[in-house]
């Protein structure tokens, strides 16, 4: 909309309180604080629709089971055992989905790594709670697809949640690493829910085609304009927030767009969806300096994984284009100088059940595998990759690790230990870590070791 009068400016604000407001509260800068310390990047990708982990990274040969124990679970879902993308993990050799070289390739150089059988617990657990159904030990709403988002990016099961775990994590380092930053430490390429929201941090959403001015605002005398339109005061409390939410927007927008007319990455990303997701991150990442920002989280989402009919044909191609796009982004991050410091992983609200359904599909689950994608002690980073990290669960239909007979997998690391893991890397003492996990203290360690 054209803003050209103080009514339409106020019809604006007052029904954009809440998109605007995402980039309205970014709390106070602590001018005093400083630190040298280098850049760093967290990058999460969000598979959302709960993405199958046992099409995606599949037992071989391990001292525990073999691959014929994973075809007898997955029944026609089974992917030839020749076609897959051997990797190691010790003397276990296991096997990545054949659309996912980009990925075995990152792996197999050490600059990635598999964290097995994850998923949101309240305490340690295993199949005989669930089958109990001692509710107080368990999340609720398991297998609901946005209960279980939210739980996984507030990293706290129950109760009203406000903030998620990336925004508390901003929020207890920003003074520190982001004193000099004009624009917001949290940006997401696609829409961001409780993960990005902190007490006084909230996310900057920049579209995939590139961040633009507020229309109207493209010009020096509109925008002057607009500067006298956001003046204007009379009395309201709620039109005077919007106004400041407002201007923040404004700022926020003019400094990255200017930072971006200087933006150089020339490495080639893939056309999809999370290709063009992570292009755009690492165009931010490349104007670091000019935003004055020493910790940066991104959030990107692939979404199709609600995969209950037809899986190969919708898994398959989503797959491939993740593998591929993270893998470019990889060497991006290497050509913009922030290979060694930035930390790519991925999430998805739950896994799915090891037997199909009856539509050549699965079903909602529990546990499952996710990647960590950065360099590794060879290249210069902090990532012990090239191994697992976890325990690989067994894959046998009513065996010691399915909380049913479908084969859903109760997790033996919690999101917690997960995040919270990522979140010391990040910067985070681990003093502070049960205040932004509170969860975290119920398990035997809140750092699973993955990132030195």
């Amino acid at each position: 909309m054209l803003i050209k009068s103080r009514r339409d400016f106020l019809k604006a604000a007052v029904t954009s309180v809440g998109a605007l407001g995402a980039l309205g509260k970014f709390g106070e800068i602590n001018a005093l604080a400083s630190t040298s310390a280098p850049y760093q990047a967290l990058v999460c990708i969000f598979l959302s629709g709960g993405n199958d982990g046992h099409n995606t990274v599949i037992p071989i040969t391990t001292a525990k089971q073999n691959y014929s124990l994973y075809a007898q679970g997955r029944q026609g879902l089974a992917l030839a055992q020749s076609s897959l993308l051997p990797i190691s993990n010790g003397t276990d050799v296991y096997g990545l989905h054949p659309l996912m070289p980009e990925i075995a390739a990152l792996y197999n150089a050490g600059n990635a790594a598999v964290v097995a059988n994850v998923g949101m617990l309240v305490q340690p657990t295993t199949p005989a709670i669930f089958q109990a159904q001692n509710l107080s030990q368990l999340p609720p709403q398991l297998f609901s697809h946005s209960d279980q988002a939210n739980q996984w990016q507030a990293a706290i099961p129950s109760g009203t949640v406000s903030t998620g775990w990336a925004g508390r994590v901003e929020d207890s380092i920003n003074s520190q690493y982001n004193s000099g930053a004009n624009f917001t430490p949290i940006a997401a390429t696609a829409g961001c829910g409780l993960f990005c929201t902190g007490q006084s941090i909230f996310p900057a959403s920049v579209p995939p085609t590139g961040i633009a001015l507020l229309e109207g605002t493209s010009s020096a005398a509109r925008a002057a304009a607009v500067q006298q339109l956001m003046q204007f005061d009379n009395g309201l409390k709620l039109v005077t927030a919007a106004n400041s939410n407002f201007g923040r927007g404004v700022s926020y927008s003019v400094a990255l767009s200017n930072a971006l007319k200087n933006a150089s990455v020339k490495t080639v990303f893939p056309g999809s969806q999370i290709g063009q997701q992570l292009q755009t991150v690492a165009q931010i990442m490349s104007v670091r300096s000019a935003l004055g920002l020493g910790r940066q989280i991104f959030y990107c989402e692939l979404d199709g994984f609600d995969t209950h009919g037809a899986q190969s044909g919708t898994q398959d191609p989503l797959l491939q284009q993740l593998s591929q796009a993270v893998g470019a982004f990889y060497t991006a991050t290497q050509e913009v100088g922030t290979a060694a410091n930035t930390t790519t992983f991925t999430a998805s609200e739950f896994g799915r059940t090891v037997q199909p359904n009856g539509s050549a599909g699965t079903d909602h689950a529990w546990g499952n595998h996710h990647f960590v994608i950065g360099a590794g002690a060879a290249s210069g980073g902090a990532l012990k990759g090239g191994q697992f990290w976890g325990q690989f669960p067994s894959l046998a239909l009513g065996g010691p690790d399915d909380a049913n007979t479908r084969g859903t997998i109760v997790p033996t690391l919690s999101v917690d230990q997960y995040a919270a893991t990522l979140a010391q890397w990040f910067g985070v003492s681990p003093a502070v870590v049960p205040s932004i996990f509170p969860n975290v203290t119920n398990f035997p360690t809140s750092n699973i070791g993955f990132l030195g």
